[in-house]
């Protein structure tokens, strides 16, 4: 059956698809919105307050108010939705360690999967987030006062008629490494710098089937910044054996099937020592160990697909 409202066709199924996706983004809406009046006058108090130990006692309330908003985010997308969700490799790991996370990045759903994956399992995850979604409403006031790191990527040709900038969107990444110090702090890049796609992998020849090429520098500086305190690096491939679908579609009730493979790895002394910056020898060899990494990574998609193909 079809309605007809001018051009174009609207069948009933994409209609009623639709109202419950506005309905499905309502409810996580509505708890977003229901978590992120406490957070503001924390935030406030956290930044007014003299004593260091009353501050960390903040952040440790505001983290606490973030698992909660993740908790029930997760319990909607469950119980509301069409999630399978399958993960590996957490038995290891511990609410009071210190993670250097790296993930591939396929989807928006990526970050949903990702924090309904490590909710209550590691400290609360603190994703490096791009400068302009500080405007997002209600969600980039929340990643601000919950200390997310917001990132500056410069393109090559904004460097090449700014040479004065080359240099400044990694040592923001330090300062926002910095403030992590003081409390147990998981920290997670999606390593590629953006979504995955056929086109992207193309346009940017990356060596891989499924995987863009991996960036260094956000992972180095997070290393030379706090990376004695790391308790190990937590690798982290997502696949979608289905496809990736967008974050719209899930809403709409799409059937999302994924799959979260978690490798722990050593942190090595020469992760730590390194100077990205000025050694020229260190860039090659972290290049070459993160491009093995993620050879690893694009196997495990292809070997996984394959299995549940």
């Amino acid at each position: 059956m079809q309605l007809f409202f001018g051009e174009p066709r609207i069948t009933v199924t994409s209609f009623f698809r639709n109202v419950r996706g506005v309905l499905f983004f309502g409810v996580l809406t509505v708890n977003t919105v229901f978590w992120f009046v406490p957070i503001m006058p924390l935030a406030i108090i956290k930044l007014l307050l003299p004593v260091p130990a009353l501050r960390r006692l903040a952040t440790r309330v505001l983290m606490a108010i973030g698992e909660n908003w993740i908790s029930v985010n997760t319990w909607v997308i469950r119980n509301a939705g069409s999630l399978k969700l399958e993960s590996r490799g957490l038995e290891n790991l511990r609410r009071d360690g210190w993670y250097l996370v790296m993930a591939n990045h396929q989807t928006w759903v990526d970050i949903v999967m990702l924090q309904a994956v490590f909710n209550r399992r590691v400290p609360f995850p603190k994703f490096f987030i791009k400068q302009e979604l500080i405007w997002f409403p209600f969600l980039g006031m929340a990643w601000w006062a919950m200390d997310m790191p917001f990132m500056k990527r410069y393109s090559p040709s904004y460097l090449a008629k700014n040479p004065h900038m080359k240099g400044k969107d990694l040592e923001t990444t330090r300062l926002a490494c910095e403030k992590f110090r003081d409390t147990p702090t998981t920290v997670l890049n999606f390593i590629e710098g953006t979504r995955f796609s056929e086109e992207k992998r193309l346009e940017r020849k990356s060596p891989y089937r499924h995987l863009l090429q991996p960036r260094a520098g956000g992972l180095a500086v997070a290393l030379s910044s706090m990376g004695e305190l790391f308790t190990s690096i937590v690798d982290v491939t997502l696949i979608y054996p289905d496809g990736a679908t967008s974050f719209w579609d899930m809403c709409c009730g799409r059937a999302v099937n994924v799959i979260a493979e978690v490798r722990e790895l050593a942190l090595e002394d020469w992760l730590i020592a390194g100077d990205y910056q000025s050694d020229r020898e260190f860039r090659k060899e972290l290049h070459a160990w993160l491009g093995e990494t993620w050879a690893q990574k694009d196997e495990i998609i292809a070997k996984t697909r394959k299995a549940n193909g």
